[in-house]
């Protein structure tokens, strides 16, 4: 299908959840831009014909990628910003100025954004899963100088590969087992979301100044945040990140800053 004006979507396996069309579309307006931005069903035997129909339309600006395509992307298109040997993961593939495709990755920059003023150095961190969106909060924890980092993950070994990789020192622990205190609890994977398994975790033994922070959005108020703030720890809901991370593939694909100053407008809007 092609399209009669420049447009960007987002794609994945499952995406009906997605609020990102919601978020691009609600600053294309603001901004007086002629432009769309859509969701699209990829499955993943599908990515590698996506990307080949794609490259052929002068319209498509690019899309952001999410589960589970954001580490097979990195097949099919360029990798200027190594992004492949530093994150390990692209969340965003944009067209050049001559029609070649490239990936990046704003994941991170939009996990780090509501936390940029916490003093993290030397300080203790729990990450649970070990996928693309993990992989992206680990990078922006590497570069912090974070204490004792703590993957929960199912596969362990891959867990503790992660670790390796970012040059991160901590350990692997399988779900279930009991968590070592942390001055900040991240939520990498999709457990919690609308669909998927629940994320069953003991918050017992966080401090009381621990930070919880869980990237899932859909619900909004998963039932991590939930227990985290009977406890009266402070939380960071997934509109952070998600509005974090669009903020940067959105001047790459429309070419402006988004006009961030109707966040509370736009907040509002997604919880609905």
């Amino acid at each position: 299908m092609t399209y009669q004006r420049p447009y960007a979507e987002v794609i994945g396996d499952p995406i009906a959840h997605s609020k990102s069309p919601i978020i691009h579309n609600f600053w294309l307006e603001k901004l007086g831009i002629k432009a769309d931005y859509r969701m699209f069903h990829v499955k993943p035997d599908e990515l590698a014909d996506y990307i080949a129909n794609r490259r052929d339309d002068p319209n498509w600006l690019g899309c952001n990628v999410t589960i589970p395509h954001k580490l097979p992307v990195m097949d099919h298109v360029s990798d200027p910003g190594e992004v492949r040997a530093s994150i390990g993961a692209m969340n965003t593939i944009a067209r050049t100025e001559n029609g070649d495709l490239f990936g990046t990755n704003t994941d991170a920059g939009g996990f780090f954004a509501p936390i940029a003023d916490l003093p993290l150095a030397g300080q203790d961190v729990i990450v649970i899963g070990a996928g693309g969106a993990a992989q992206a909060v680990l990078f922006a924890l590497s570069r912090v100088d974070v204490g004792s980092v703590t993957i929960i993950n199912r596969n362990v070994l891959k867990a503790s590969a992660l670790l390796a990789r970012f040059g991160l020192k901590g350990q692997a622990l399988e779900h279930g087992s009991t968590l070592p205190p942390a001055r900040l609890l991240v939520n990498a994977s999709a457990l919690g979301m609308k669909g998927q398994d629940e994320l069953i975790i003991d918050l017992d033994g966080q401090p009381d100044d621990a930070i919880i922070y869980d990237l899932v959005y859909v619900p909004l108020r998963t039932k991590l945040l939930i227990s985290a703030q009977s406890r009266g720890l402070e939380t960071i809901d997934g509109m952070a990140m998600l509005i974090g991370q669009a903020a940067l593939a959105f001047e790459i694909f429309f070419g402006q800053a988004p006009p961030l100053e109707h966040d509370d407008e736009l907040r509002r809007l997604l919880a609905t």
